[in-house]
């Protein structure tokens, strides 16, 4: 009996009122904070130094006509790589310590008996620099690596090839602080162009003047 009482009291009880799930928080994910881009100081020196008085000395009004860095090319031949293939692998390794960038492998264009040059032959590297490489390698051309010349005495400024450009022949790449002379085991000669925007050789002769180029004449 008393097992029946039990058994009706559970039916008639009122059934549970079901309590509302609280909606999940949702968690942020977390967000990387943005680094301040890198900018040289060559290129900032440019920017608030450089530009205004580029324009006021050469009279240009149109601040986009404002000559302008574009690029700095780097080359280094080795000859050698043709019987030593060592040669050229501490090339590759030298010009990237130097310019900050792996550079490529250039390749004979034709065949010349006379070196014993067959087309395809791999006989240098190079390296296209732009933007902050660009002016990083710069400042320490000029504030570095040149002045470690010995009886340095200034660079030629009539090496403009009529188009704005400049060309330069380092003939020992040990004057770049990158470089481990105990590491070295043969002096190699480095040539640098620096290509602008301007119109003439008079305007990129200007412009590289006031990054501090030490011309002679």
């Amino acid at each position: 009996m008393a097992e029946k009482q039990q058994k009706e009291t559970k039916e008639k009880a009122p059934a549970a009122e079901k309590q509302p799930k609280a909606p999940k928080e949702k968690v942020a994910a977390p967000t990387a904070e943005k680094q301040p881009k890198y900018v040289s100081r060559m290129r900032t020196f440019y920017d608030k130094e450089i530009r205004p008085a580029l324009a006021k000395e050469l009279e240009i009004s149109n601040p986009m006509a404002i000559p302008r860095v574009e690029k700095i090319v780097l080359n280094m031949g080795v000859g050698e790589a043709i019987t030593n293939k060592k040669v050229l692998e501490d090339a590759v390794k030298e010009l990237t310590a130097i310019a900050g960038q792996k550079p490529v492998i250039n390749k004979a264009r034709k065949s010349i008996a006379t070196f014993k040059l067959r087309q395809g032959m791999p006989i240098g590297t190079s390296v296209i620099l732009r933007k902050e490489r660009m002016y990083d390698f710069l400042d320490r051309l000029i504030s570095v690596a040149l002045p470690r010349v010995k009886d340095f005495r200034g660079i030629s400024g009539k090496a403009f090839d009529g188009r704005g450009n400049y060309s330069l022949g380092i003939k020992d790449f040990m004057i770049f602080p990158e470089i481990d002379f105990n590491k070295v085991e043969t002096t190699k000669g480095l040539n640098v162009t620096i290509c602008t925007t301007a119109r003439n050789d008079k305007e990129a002769k200007a412009l590289l003047k006031m990054f501090g180029m030490p011309f002679n004449n």
